[in-house]
């Protein structure tokens, strides 16, 4: 029954009155990584491509949303907007209490709704990293690119670099993204090494940098730069006519897929790029207005 005037409780409070038993010799679900990024409804972008990305390499994957969108906000329209922070925490925070954590081995960011978000989720990865010393962090500083600016709330560059940056083992900027955090870093080669390693601090022991240095690029070649603190290796792809969305997103995940199982860094960043060529080329040939996904590794088709 209805009452005017009176306001429907929460779907929180509503659910907390049924009567819950949990039978606590049961275990867990496993969870190898915790994927931290953008959820859609439609479209390959953020969780929807780094999710299945990463369970193709057998790894069991809980995705936390940051923003709930209808699609990417190049389409004519499109609804939703940041998770509420409260619910942001909370799903953090639930998957510690359902001791779902006690196995992770890595995390992986990318687009964040808000500022606060990277707060609470710093303060999370530090808890974690008390029990879990060994925990591997990849953050993909999703913040904008040359053909579209910057795209995401003001504040990010400040958020990325005061909490969530320090806590990462490696970082994935393309070069727009590397510009905003380290202004005046240049388009030559030199300059995107200079200001990648001025990333190199705290545990931050590698920074990858997709579409580098575009003024040094050979005709229909795009390039890589895989920058630590003693090595630079500069990895070159075909650039093909294709502006779908998503390919940072595919790229982090697979490449921190590939580092969990133990390839080498330069190895892995030479695959997973050359992962993302194979779902550009299947996108184009099916002219798929948004990323396909070629099939599993291993997989017959």
């Amino acid at each position: 029954m209805n009452v005017r005037g009176t306001q429907a409780p929460a779907l929180s409070e509503r659910l907390g009155t049924v009567a819950h038993q949990v039978d606590v010799t049961r275990k867990p679900l496993r969870i190898d990584v915790v994927s931290v990024q953008s959820q859609v409804v439609y479209g390959s972008v953020g969780n929807a491509v780094a999710v299945p990305a990463l369970r193709a390499h057998g790894l069991a994957v809980a995705a936390v949303p940051t923003v709930l969108l209808s699609n990417t906000p190049h389409y004519p329209t499109f609804h939703g907007g940041a998770v509420p922070l409260e619910w942001f925490s909370g799903y953090l925070s639930d998957l510690r209490a359902r001791d779902a954590l006690r196995q992770l081995r890595a995390v992986v960011i990318g687009y964040l709704g808000e500022p606060a978000q990277a707060a609470t989720l710093a303060t999370w990865l530090g808890q974690l990293r008390e029990r879990l010393p060994d925990l591997r962090v990849f953050i993909d500083p999703v913040m904008g690119d040359v053909d579209s600016g910057v795209y995401v709330a003001p504040g990010m560059v400040e958020a990325y670099l005061r909490h969530l940056l320090p806590q990462a083992d490696g970082i994935t900027p393309n070069g727009f993204e590397l510009a905003q955090l380290v202004p005046g870093s240049g388009t030559d080669l030199d300059g995107v090494i200079a200001a990648a390693r001025r990333l190199l601090r705290g545990r931050t022991r590698w920074v990858v940098v997709t579409s580098a240095a575009p003024d040094a690029w050979e005709p229909d070649l795009m390039w890589l730069a895989v920058v630590t603190r003693d090595a630079v290796e500069v990895i070159r792809h075909p650039r093909l006519a294709a502006d779908s969305k998503g390919t940072g997103d595919l790229f982090n995940a697979d490449l921190a897929a590939r580092l969990l199982a133990g390839t080498s860094l330069q190895d892995a960043v030479a695959q997973a790029s050359g992962h993302v060529i194979e779902a550009l080329r299947l996108t184009l040939r099916h002219r798929s207005g948004e990323l396909l996904l070629p099939p599993s590794p291993g997989s017959s088709g």
